[in-house]
Formats: C-alpha cells, sequence, structure tokens
C-alpha cells in the first residue's frame, strides 16, 4: 500500500513523515526542501501478533507494512509546471491514496507559503492543480475516444464517463466526488486520475490543541470540507508525534497517557487509512513466525492463500479458519477451539475476514 503525503510548503509534512517512518527526511522551514520524493516503510501495528507469537512461540514476528511517500510541496500553477508541479504530479500518480496534510495551527516563527492561516485555500490550492492536470489529461482523451467511437459504438460509454468527468471539475469539484458504478469506477481507475484517488485530510494542530481535543475553528472548517467529498479527517500534532518517535516503545505509552491521549497520530492515520482502501488482514502463526497479511475486503480464501505463494492458490483445496477474538476467548489452544467448534473448515468462497487466524490446506 502506498501512501503519498502532500501539502502546501511549510504544513508539516516532512515533519510528519519524519515522525512516522523514522527516516529522518530533511524538513526545514522554505518552500521545496522536500525535492525527490522520501519513502519510508511503516510497520502496521497489531498488538494481536505479538499475543499470538507468545502462544505459538514463534522465533519473530512479521507485521504487514505501508509505504508512505513525502512528495515535494506544491504551489499555484503547478499544474503549469511551476515550482515543481510537473515532478509533484507525475510523484503523485504514484500513490494509491492520498494524504492531504492541511496546516491548522498558527506558528509566526514558521512562514507560510500564502503569508496567512487558511486551510481551506490551501486545500482548494491543490485540490484545484489536480484537477487541472485531470482535465488536460480528459480532454485529450476525449478527442481520441470520440474519433475511435464513430467506427465503434461500445467506446459511447467511455465517451459519457468522460464528459460527466470534466462536467464536474469545471463544477470545481474533484472527480472522487462523482457518482459511479462499479463499471465506471474501474474504468476511471484506469485513467489513472489524480483528483479520483481516495484522500484523507490530516489536520495538523499545536501540541496545546490536540491536548485539548484536537479541535480549533481550522479543524472544523477542514471537517466540513471533508464532508462534502464524504473524506475522512485525522488531527494529529506532527510535533507530538516527532517527539513520539524518539522513544522507545513503553515509553511512547507513558508520554501519550501523560498527554491524556489513547493512541498516536500515526495509529489513527493507518486505521485510517486500511478503512480507505477496504484493506482487511488475516494472520498466520506457527514456530518459524506469525506474520500479518493484507488483502482487500471481500477476497476468497484462495486468492488470500496467494499472497502467501502462488502455488498455495493454485493447490488450494481448504482453510482452516478461527476468528482471533474466538481463539483467544479459550486461551489460544487450537485443540480446544476445535474441540468447541470454533475451528472452522473453509472452501473456496469463504470470504477472509479481519482478524482471521488461518492454516491453509494444498496440494504441491
Amino acid at each position: 500500500m502506498k501512501l503519498g503525503i502532500v501539502g502546501l510548503p511549510n504544513v508539516g509534512k516532512s515533519t510528519l513523515f519524519n515522525a512516522i517512518t523514522q527516516a529522518g527526511a530533511e524538513s526545514a522551514n522554505y518552500p521545496f526542501c522536500t525535492i525527490e520524493p522520501n519513502v519510508g516503510v511503516v510497520a502496521v501495528p497489531d498488538e494481536r501478533l505479538e499475543k499470538l507469537s507468545v502462544i505459538s512461540k514463534s522465533k519473530k514476528i512479521v507485521p504487514t507494512a505501508i509505504e508512505f511517500y513525502d512528495i515535494a510541496g506544491l504551489v499555484k500553477g503547478a499544474s503549469k509546471g511551476e515550482g515543481l508541479g510537473n515532478k509533484f504530479l507525475s510523484h503523485i500518480r504514484e500513490v494509491e491514496a492520498i494524504v492531504h496534510v492541511v496546516r491548522c495551527f498558527e506558528n509566526p516563527d514558521v512562514v507560510h507559503v500564502d503569508g496567512s492561516i487558511d486551510p481551506i485555500r490551501d486545500i482548494e490550492t491543490i485540490n484545484m492543480e489536480l484537477m487541472l492536470s485531470d482535465m488536460e489529461l480528459l480532454e485529450r482523451r476525449l478527442e481520441k475516444t470520440q474519433k475511435a467511437a464513430k467506427g465503434d459504438k461500445s467506446l459511447l460509454g467511455e465517451v459519457d464517463l468522460i464528459q460527466r468527468a470534466l462536467k464536474v471539475i469545471e463544477e470545481g469539484k474533484s472527480i472522487r466526488t462523482l457518482d459511479l458504478t462499479e463499471e465506471e469506477n474501474q474504468m476511471i481507475k484506469s485513467f489513472n486520475l489524480l483528483s479520483s484517488k481516495p484522500i484523507i485530510y490530516v489536520a495538523n494542530v499545536s501540541e496545546d490543541d490536540l491536548v485539548n481535543g484536537g479541535n480549533n475553528q481550522y479543524v472544523d472548517r477542514v471537517r466540513e470540507f471533508a464532508a462534502t467529498e464524504n473524506a475522512e479527517v485525522v488531527v494529529v500534532s506532527a510535533a507530538i508525534e516527532e517527539e513520539i518517535s524518539q522513544l522507545e516503545p513503553e515509553e511512547r505509552k507513558e508520554f501519550l497517557n501523560d498527554l491524556g491521549l489513547e493512541e498516536s497520530g500515526l495509529d489513527k492515520l493507518i486505521k485510517a487509512s486500511y478503512s480507505l482502501l477496504g484493506l482487511i488482514s488475516f494472520i498466520t502463526t506457527g514456530e518459524i513466525e506469525t506474520r500479518a497479511w493484507t488483502i482487500k475486503k471481500g477476497t476468497l480464501a484462495p486468492q488470500a492463500a496467494g499472497k502467501i505463494h502462488s502455488d498455495i492458490e493454485r493447490g488450494f483445496i481448504k482453510a482452516e479458519v478461527i476468528a482471533y477474538e474466538d481463539l483467544m476467548a479459550v486461551g489460544g489452544s487450537m485443540a480446544t477451539a476445535r474441540e468447541k467448534g470454533l475451528l472452522r473448515i473453509e472452501g473456496k468462497d469463504y470470504v477472509m475476514k479481519d482478524g482471521d487466524v488461518v492454516h491453509f490446506r494444498f496440494n504441491v
């Protein structure tokens, strides 16, 4: 899973990236500090793995992971090549979803590229650049498709979809606001449009605001805007996340408790990302390792097995499945779970669920 962290210069993108990846990307108080996209791989926290590894006496734990790309700051006119616009836009095309960091804090020592704090203006600046880039691509595609449709009527549906997409952009809305059928959604995905990518708005607030509930006038405005796109808002303090990243795991828990916080901004962001992209995790466990595997909601057992190895998918016979909660309810004993009928035998039509602990049977 690749997530691109975007935003105007000096909104806290690189600070947040440093914190969640501990990758040490340079962060400075001037525009275009980030030129090439820094890439960081983040282990997805999952307390289930540690508990299962103890039960299975696993030699190692392998969590699933997310790739975060810290993409260069954007300015108005990027779609026409201003600043580092062309680089910025090309990097966004490579990610599956956008994490849009929005400045929701006051700090006279950190210069805003537009001279004042206005999160909606900032959001609209970036969204407009994405939409302008999409408009150019769609106009070219429409011209080609209309010509081709004269000899192939099956392309008329694509022509209609492109025209609807262009109309939405002309209304100042992102492609993601379009009401699409599943077939149309797949077609839009094939266009690789920037403003069609799923998005999470990250409201970056001060430490004081986060500790006091994470709300301020700026966050409220971001929430109102996000609601128009059915997008989620995650409130974080990049400064706090950076502090947390320097601590050992046990110290992190204590630090969060002292601040009255239940979880870190990273944990909230990962949960939101999984929800946004429709992802779940299933788990395999044994003496060699306990490992989490990421799949799409609705994935069938054989395809989930294929995440482990294509041979397992090809030779799939059955899956021995138990829900993590059911296994823990019997103290982690597979024998007791089997006796109580909690360990199920599932076939090729079984739809995997989050937290399934699975052992696949297959022919070599």
